[in-house]
């Protein structure tokens, strides 16, 4: 083999690699949920549009999901979904989700309590207004990451 040869065949094989190396996986998310609700699906729907894999599995013993993973009895959602090694309980917007996986804050996972009215999955409303918390690990109470506001003007 010529010189020039293994220079442009090396040449096109670190190409070819390095494109394979920028192909990512889908982050997994799983999300539990009740089998009969429906903003759950269109929440899980969401998470599949932006991108994630998502696994849905109904349960009808929710508590001891939450339970399992500390999730606070006041932080409680609809649903729990857990992504790497957070969960994410109730409807946390895309944003707040993206946000966590960059920063990856000393954190056990998200919440927005209750079901909010226009939030991610119950209607997606840019005129929503709730907190997302964060859940720290170990010791400290619940704080707001994340203010879903709408927009000024």
């Amino acid at each position: 083999m010529h010189r020039r040869t293994f220079i442009a065949m090396a040449g096109s094989a670190m190409v070819f690699l390095a494109g394979k190396g920028n192909t990512t996986v889908p982050t997994e998310i799983t999300v539990y949920k009740d089998p009969t609700c429906g903003c759950c699906h269109a929440w899980s729907q969401a998470m599949v549009d932006a991108g994630y894999s998502v696994d849905v599995r109904d349960t009808d013993d929710l508590a001891s999901v939450k339970d399992k993973l500390g999730v606070p009895a006041d932080m409680e959602g609809c649903h729990t979904a857990v992504v790497e090694d957070y969960y994410l309980e109730g409807h946390v917007p895309l944003e707040a989700v993206e946000r966590l996986l960059q920063e990856r804050p000393p954190l056990e996972g998200l919440a927005v309590p209750g079901m909010p009215p226009g939030s991610l999955g119950m209607g997606d409303d840019p005129k929503a207004s709730y907190d997302v918390h964060a859940i720290p690990s170990g010791i400290g109470a619940p704080y707001v990451f994340m203010e879903i506001r709408p927009p000024k003007g």
